[in-house]
């Protein structure tokens, strides 16, 4: 099988960065309109762009970053997920009105399950996405800074039984890190959930992405891996978001996304 690759921009003050671990007093700022990068990603050959509101996930609204989700929305013509303070039911009607394709839901998963029930039977599963992002196998919330005593496997499950399809998973331990991705615990909950996963987090080489096809052929039931969200690699120019792709040979359009 093939996995699609993901792009990644993620937003403060309306400017790119890269977070490490997760810590928002350690941001890399890079050069470069959002607005462009998109456009470039896009030409690139990527099928869908991962848009993540650093400010609204750390709690601190910036309305600047909204502005630049519309331009960005208005300026490509694949589909962007978006996520990062998504803290309500109207937070999520909001974005989608806006044209934002998927909607990723983390915080709100767990405060609040009632509103993901009723995201899900109001814009439907293809259009919510579940954001569990954990360190040490345990779920972080509010901008991966507060941990639960929730572990990222049963969340996993508890989303599935509502309906919930899909879920984007991260160790938070290795974003930004380069250290490549989390290939065992992804696998492990992709084949204990049956749930659709993009992982993400620590890619820094081709390799990283070889490594993660290999296991998801190698490990049964671990098959439902089909994406793979690349960040800081891109940016920091380890690989272009060409030779991924290239890497992973042809893959089928990712095609609307339906209710």
């Amino acid at each position: 099988m093939s996995i699609s690759i993901i792009p990644a921009i993620d937003l403060r003050d309306g400017r790119c960065v890269r977070l490490t671990q997760g810590r928002k007093d350690n941001a890399t700022v890079y050069d470069g309109d959002p607005s462009e990068i998109a456009r470039s990603y896009e030409a690139g050959g990527a099928e869908m762009i991962h848009l993540v509101d650093l400010d609204g996930a750390f709690s601190n609204p910036n309305s600047r970053n909204r502005q630049v989700l519309g331009e960005i929305i208005s300026q490509i013509g694949i589909p962007l997920q978006f996520g990062g303070g998504l803290r309500s039911f109207d937070d999520v009607a909001q974005v989608i009105e806006l044209g934002v394709a998927r909607v990723v839901i983390g915080t709100l998963a767990v405060e609040a399950p009632e509103s993901l029930d009723q995201a899900l039977r109001l814009f439907g599963p293809g259009r919510i996405a579940v954001g569990i992002d954990a360190r040490n196998g345990q779920v972080l919330t509010r901008g991966w800074e507060k941990e639960g005593k929730l572990s990222a496997l049963a969340l996993a499950q508890n989303v599935a039984s509502i309906g919930v399809e899909r879920i984007i998973y991260t160790d938070v331990a290795r974003d930004g890190m380069l250290t490549g991705v989390n290939v065992e615990q992804t696998c492990l909950i992709a084949r204990e959930s049956g749930l659709k996963v993009t992982a993400s987090g620590g890619v820094s080489s081709l390799e990283d992405i070889e490594r993660l096809m290999n296991a998801v052929r190698e490990n049964s039931g671990a098959g439902k891996i089909d994406s793979l969200i690349i960040g800081k690699a891109i940016y920091e120019g380890r690989f272009t978001l060409e030779e991924a792709i290239k890497k992973i040979g042809p893959i089928g359009p990712i095609g609307p996304i339906k209710n």
